[in-house]
């Protein structure tokens, strides 16, 4: 194995607790600063990614205590499982917007993916066009954010997979 992911490894579950938060709050950014309301696959998205974080923070804790660090190789283990769902939620998200195949049919943005300012003008009257799960709302590199979102979450996953093997052969 490289040296270079050995740190990384050694520690997975405090990178992968790093690594929801920043995923989290890029989401966060781009909703905020971007103006971009997540639809309901992007808030999806964003929930594998907070369970992850809860995952690996309660994974920190318990392989300290006495006898937790024979899960260590189960908390890595989780998290290549939440990861990889998170890989099929955003190739799945991806699909929908290169139009592979339909999205969720309940994919027109729902109360939940509003943001505050949309809030208020739809008080006030105006007609406010919730995002949908089809349209790419940013793209780079000619991949959308969910593109983005599936690269990212497969390469965690491979992460926590490695994190596995290399708790095994420690132990």
């Amino acid at each position: 194995m490289s040296a270079f992911l050995q740190p990384f490894l050694q520690r997975w579950r405090l990178w992968a607790l790093i690594s929801s938060l920043l995923m989290l709050a890029i989401a966060h950014g781009f909703e905020t600063i971007g103006g971009l309301a997540p639809c309901a696959l992007c808030l999806r998205a964003r929930e594998v990614y907070w369970v992850a974080a809860w995952v690996a923070l309660a994974g920190m804790f318990v392989v300290r205590t006495r006898g937790g660090e024979r899960w260590r190789v189960a908390f890595n283990a989780v998290l290549a499982l939440i990861f990889a769902v998170g890989v099929g939620v955003a190739v799945y998200h991806a699909g929908a917007e290169w139009k592979w195949w339909p999205g969720p049919t309940a994919c027109s943005g729902g109360a939940g993916s509003v943001s505050a300012g949309q809030m208020a003008e739809l008080l006030q009257g105006a007609r406010i066009t919730p995002p949908a799960c089809d349209k790419a709302a940013w793209v780079f590199l000619g991949i959308s954010m969910a593109g983005w979102n599936a690269l990212v979450s497969l390469a965690l996953t491979i992460l926590s997979l490695l994190a596995v093997r290399h708790e095994r052969r420690a132990s």
